[in-house]
Formats: C-alpha cells, sequence, structure tokens
C-alpha cells in the first residue's frame, strides 16, 4: 500500500489526514491509519462495480455530477478546517458508501476499525469522509482523460489501484461476501494491517499528484 502512503504524505494528503483527525477526535496517527485501509477498499469496490455494464453506467453518471468534478480536493482547507465537516460532504459519503458496498459497508467499516483501532462509528465516518474525495480525484481523471465508457473507466480504476489490484480485488470481494462472519472480517484487517497488495503501482502516482499540488 505504498502508493496510499504516497498520496497521504503529499502536501492535500496531510490536510486531509490533519482535517479528518481533528474533526473526527481520532488523532493524526488514527486517522492516517484509518484512511490507509479505507481508501484502496474504497477504490477496489468500485473497481468491482464497474465490471458490470450497469455498474460501470452509474458510477460514470455519479462521476459526471459537478460535485464530483475535483473541487473538493481544491476546498480541502474549508471542509476541513471549520468548526466541522460539512453535512453535505458527509451525507454525499454516505450515498456513495451505500452505492459501491450495495449494503456492506457495515462490514468495510469493521475491517477498517480492527486494522485502525478506531471505534466502529469512527471507522465509518473516516469511510464517509474519504469516499467524496476518491470521488472527486476519479472524476477530475475522467474528464481530463475523456473517459465516458465502461472499458475506460474499468482502466482508469485499475490503473489506480496499480500492483495491488488483484490483492484489493480480494479484500473487497471477501468483506461483500462476509455475511457478518467475523472471522473473515478479522482476517481482511490483518491483511491490511500487513500491508496486503503493497506493491508501489498507479494510486501514488495518479492521486498523490492531485493531492501533491497546491
Amino acid at each position: 500500500m505504498s502508493g496510499i502512503l504516497d498520496l497521504l504524505n503529499g502536501p492535500m494528503g496531510k490536510m486531509l489526514i490533519s482535517g479528518a483527525g481533528k474533526q473526527l477526535g481520532m488523532g493524526e496517527n488514527k486517522a492516517q491509519s484509518a484512511l490507509n485501509a479505507a481508501l484502496p477498499l474504497i477504490l477496489g469496490a468500485m473497481k468491482n462495480n464497474a465490471s458490470t455494464p450497469d455498474g460501470a453506467a452509474g458510477l460514470l453518471k455519479a462521476l459526471g455530477n459537478n460535485k464530483h468534478s475535483g473541487g473538493v480536493l481544491d476546498n480541502l482547507g474549508s471542509i476541513l478546517g471549520g468548526s466541522g465537516i460539512d453535512q453535505n460532504v458527509m451525507d454525499d459519503g454516505a450515498g456513495i458508501l451505500g452505492h459501491v458496498f450495495g449494503g456492506r459497508e457495515q462490514n468495510v467499516a469493521q475491517a477498517v476499525s480492527k486494522s485502525s483501532g478506531k471505534d466502529l462509528g469512527s471507522a465509518m465516518n473516516i469511510l464517509k469522509v474519504a469516499s467524496p474525495f476518491i470521488m472527486g480525484a476519479i472524476g477530475k481523471q475522467t474528464r481530463s482523460q475523456g473517459v465516458s465508457n465502461q472499458g475506460g473507466l474499468g482502466d482508469l480504476l485499475g490503473g489506480m489501484l496499480g500492483g495491488g489490484q488483484k490483492e484489493q480485488q480480494s479484500l473487497v470481494n471477501r468483506l461483500l461476501d462476509a455475511d457478518g462472519d467475523g472471522s473473515i472480517i478479522d482476517d481482511v484487517a490483518g491483511m491490511l494491517l500487513s500491508g496486503g497488495g503493497n506493491k508501489k503501482g498507479g494510486l501514488g502516482g495518479l492521486l498523490g499528484g492531485l493531492f501533491g499540488k497546491k
């Protein structure tokens, strides 16, 4: 997962960690740990959705919304630096999670909670915060690259997941199939802690570039 660390080590990535940690009352170290777990799972779920025509069409439609044009990346300071995270951002995040995880986001939050050491509510909040920023980053790339079909979207998401995409897809699929099986969630949390899928890939290069711009 070194690509994700590259992302979070950029100037805007650090702002995301600092702001999320402060606003959610978890501190920077815990926020970074939770984001390290959350980002690949969200991206992996999007890649999974984009593997079907209907799923790709739904994701492309959502990415075409102006709120996912990438502007959120330029407003991190105002979104995360005030007295509280914008409720619209949290609501958008909840909607994104419900769509990409198909109602299984509780399983994902449990895995993030176990791997980061934060309670379930905090893990769910970090997922809600992370989702709009990921959508903004992907939306920005779909516009700049003219992505408009399933194949292009799949290629884009695959490139963002980089060399670890098979491992990330495995984590996502196990969570979506868990049916509340705590042992599977423990296994996934353990894989996240050990850095499963740690090959350096396109995520750090692509998103790291976006977050690294001032």
